[in-house]
Order: C-alpha cells, then sequence, then structure tokens
C-alpha cells in the first residue's frame, strides 16, 4: 500500500513522538485488513495471532481462547479503581467479498482519493483498531483509571457470536464480570443539511432466524399430485410475503424519528414527528419503504425470504423441500411469541417451523453514566452536533451483555457520507481517511475521560 499522509495523520502521529514505536492507525488498518477472517470459515484465530504481536510488543497482559479450531477470541485488561468496568468489544470476522465486484481487492488495503479500501474497514475492522489505540493510549499513559478496561475481540458475530461472544459468556464469564458499561459497533456520525448527528445505538431488532421443512410424496415431474414438497413451501412463503406484519411504533423508535424530524423541513419533518399517525396509511408505508427501507423496517417486524433447497433434478419431484427466511422482530415482546405468530400463519401450509436463531429484546438506558458522557464529549468535540438513541436494524454482539445486564451502546464517533454505507456487506466498502482518524481521536477522548482519575 502507498502511505498518503494527511495533514491530520501527520498530526496523529506526531502526538506519540515520544514513543518507539508511533501508532499509525491507517497503517494498522490496513495491515488488519489483510489478515483474512472471512466467515465462513471465520479463521479468527488470525485476528488473535495480529493483535497478540502488538499486546507483546506493548507489554500487555492478554487471554486468548478458541471455542474451535480457528475460532479464535482475545481480551486484555488494565486494572482501575472499583468503578464498573469499561467493556471495548468487537468482533473480528467479516462478511464475504467478490473481488470481481470490487474496484480493487477486498482482502488488500488500498488507499484511493481519500478513502481507504476494504473489506471491514466499517464492519468492524475500522472500530476494531480504533478501540486498540485507545487501550493502547491508555496503557502508554500510566495513569490511574478509575475502573478496569477490558479490550475484546470476539469470533462469529456476522454469523450469530456462537463461537465468540456468547462462548465467552458461557466458557470465560471472568471477562465480564464487574462490567458495567460497552462500547460496540453500532453507531456512528453523518453530516445531514450541514449539521453533524451522531446516533448511539441503544437497541436493536430481534433476529429470528427461521427453517420450513415440508414432507410429501415423490414422483415424477409429469405427474403432479395436488400437494408436494416444494408447492407446500411455496405456500408457506406465499403466506409470509402476502401477510405483513402490521406498523406499531415503539417508544425508542419515535423518539428516534422525532429526532430526524428536526432537521427535516415540510411534509417530511411533520411525518417523522408523528410517525404514530402517518404509519397507518398504507399509502405512507408504501413510500417509506421506497425512499429508505431501512427507516421502514424500524415500523414494523418484517421477514426476508432468503434461502430455497428443493429438487437436484428437474423432472423429479423431490419428498423434502425446505427455505429459510430472515425475521426481525422489534424489541417489545418475546420471540416466542413472534415465532408462535409465524407457526400460526403457515399451519395451511403443512410445513415445520424450526428456530435457527432467535435472541432477546433489550434496550440500554440513554440515562446511563456512559451515554450521557458519550452525548457531552462528543457534543464538546463538534460544536453544534446532535445526538439521537438510534435502533438498528441489525443485530449486533450486544444483545449478549445485554442480557447479562450490562448497559452497552453501538457508537464509533466517525462521520460517514450516506453513500459509504453502500459498502457494508456490499461490494467497495470505504472509510475516509480523515474521518477515520478523527474518529478514533474522539473515541481515545470519551474513552479516557470517562475512565481517567
Amino acid at each position: 500500500m502507498i502511505k498518503k499522509y494527511t495533514l491530520l495523520h501527520a498530526l496523529f502521529l506526531s502526538s506519540f513522538i515520544a514513543y518507539a514505536e508511533p501508532l499509525d492507525p491507517v497503517e494498522l488498518l490496513s495491515n488488519y485488513i489483510g489478515v483474512d477472517t472471512v466467515n465462513p470459515p471465520g479463521n479468527e484465530s488470525r485476528a488473535v495471532d495480529f493483535y497478540a504481536k502488538i499486546f507483546e510488543a506493548e507489554g500487555i497482559e492478554f487471554s486468548s481462547a478458541e471455542s474451535a479450531p480457528g475460532r479464535g477470541n482475545i481480551w486484555a485488561r488494565i486494572k482501575g479503581g472499583n468503578l464498573p468496568a469499561l467493556i471495548l468489544l468487537q468482533h473480528t470476522d467479516v462478511v464475504p467479498a467478490s473481488k470481481e465486484y470490487w474496484d480493487t481487492d477486498p482482502l488488500v488495503a488500498e488507499i484511493k482519493d481519500g478513502y481507504l479500501y476494504g473489506r471491514g474497514v466499517i464492519d468492524m475492522k475500522g472500530a476494531g483498531i480504533s478501540q486498540l489505540v485507545s487501550f493502547i493510549r491508555l496503557h502508554r499513559s500510566g495513569q490511574s483509571l478509575n475502573r478496569d478496561v477490558v479490550f475484546v475481540a470476539t469470533a462469529d458475530e456476522e454469523a450469530g457470536g456462537m463461537f465468540g461472544a456468547g462462548w465467552l459468556i458461557n466458557n470465560h464469564p471472568e471477562i465480564f464480570e464487574g462490567a458495567g458499561f460497552v462500547i460496540n459497533e453500532g453507531g456512528s456520525g453523518q453530516i445531514i443539511d450541514g449539521e453533524k448527528v451522531f446516533a448511539i445505538e441503544i437497541t436493536q431488532k430481534v433476529p429470528v432466524w427461521l427453517r420450513f421443512t415440508a414432507v410429501d410424496t415423490p414422483g415424477h415431474g409429469s405427474s403432479p399430485r395436488t400437494t408436494s414438497s416444494v408447492s407446500r413451501i411455496v405456500h408457506a412463503l406465499n403466506l409470509v410475503r402476502e401477510n405483513p406484519f402490521p406498523p406499531r411504533i415503539i417508544p425508542s423508535v419515535d423518539a428516534y424519528f422525532k429526532s430526524l424530524s428536526l432537521k427535516m423541513d415540510g411534509k417530511e419533518a411533520k411525518t417523522f414527528a408523528n410517525m404514530k399517525r402517518f404509519i397507518g396509511s398504507k399509502k405512507f408505508q408504501a413510500e417509506l419503504q421506497e425512499s429508505s427501507p431501512s427507516y421502514h423496517a424500524l415500523t414494523r417486524d418484517t421477514c426476508s425470504l432468503t434461502m430455497l433447497e428443493g429438487s437436484q433434478k428437474i423432472n423429479v419431484v423431490p419428498p423434502v423441500a425446505a427455505a429459510e427466511i430472515d425475521c426481525r422482530m422489534l424489541p417489545d415482546r418475546t420471540s416466542e411469541e413472534f415465532i408462535q405468530d409465524i407457526k400460526n400463519l403457515v399451519e395451511p401450509a403443512g410445513v415445520s417451523v424450526n428456530v435457527i436463531l432467535a435472541f432477546s429484546p433489550a434496550v440500554s438506558s440513554v440515562d446511563s453514566e456512559l451515554f450521557q458522557h458519550i452525548a457531552k464529549v462528543t457534543q464538546k468535540i463538534h460544536p453544534g452536533s446532535r445526538i439521537v438513541p438510534a435502533v438498528s436494524t441489525g443485530f449486533t454482539d450486544s444483545h449478549f451483555t445485554r442480557d447479562l445486564g450490562i448497559d452497552s451502546y453501538g457508537f464509533n464517533p466517525v462521520l460517514f457520507d450516506s453513500k459509504d454505507w453502500r459498502g457494508v456487506h456490499g461490494n467497495n466498502e470505504r472509510v475516509n481517511v480523515t474521518s477515520f482518524l478523527q474518529g478514533t481521536e474522539d473515541l481515545y477522548q470519551i474513552v479516557s475521560q470517562f475512565v481517567i482519575d
């Protein structure tokens, strides 16, 4: 990779001139992008090796464990006072990337026109390196801390976290003992109509992944029966598709929309400020889904039809067919209630419904010490900016820590352009180098001011 230093980049490096090995976030992230942790299969032990070498060079004690061969997790702790510990939580796996559809090699960092390209620069190796820099700077400072700070990098988040955060909670609960707060992925900054708006994720839609299976009489394709395994699956999927869940605006989503409305004009401002009233209109629902599928997804439970399995041969009616659907429910009821609703809906199709994955809902408080601190420091760094408590349509490992009663917040204080989000799980994932450096410095200010006596 050809290094291209901006003024901010040079200033960032100069702040570490007293140390033998200056911290260069861009170089660290560039090297990290080259660590192949695409999930599946994961191979997150490669990320463990990456971090372990850095910790060894810094003289930081750490621990690591594999939940399965190649599925590594790593954690380290800086000891402090008796206040509830702060965990900096990240996942090390990334989703697959098809090289033929990228302008660059997704596993080779490259800077073009001020942007750093590579799989994971946003989700979430970039935020992971920002956390690493904050952790090392605290360690190097040698200052007294009012609480422990714990660095945790886990496997498998992109597939549900059962080999990562979920496994650590069950097998190494000592990592989380005494913790009161978590900073994870899920929220960031964006410039909207000239105003800096920083979203702090406090809750998320709950994933419920389901598998439909149908068994019926097999036969020759030339002699169709009244029903078949495939027709049963098609019937079940049509029932899901043709019966969308009714809209409902839960309090956290309502607060989010009302905050967004403050920088909107005209009809848009009116609807977002009064979403409970307007969402009942089918015309408005359709317009919202067309203009912003992510906003629309916050107004209801949803199911996406994603995977199908049928015959291996065109003229054979198979004995078994199956489909998998990705459902996301708002966090105001149990997943058991939602699953029963689906079972009742597809009962006429004669399919069985099995749960692949289902989490429990939880919401972190906007009145907590950490939320208020993030808002205060961010607004001090960026005068006139606005803080928005946000609800994520996707899921993160924060649901694990929220289940432990730990206030967990998704926040990576990088200012992104709206176009940058197209690369997350898509092609040409990229981050603006200047914004990444500023976000890395902002995170350190947030963390250090929270933990240093």
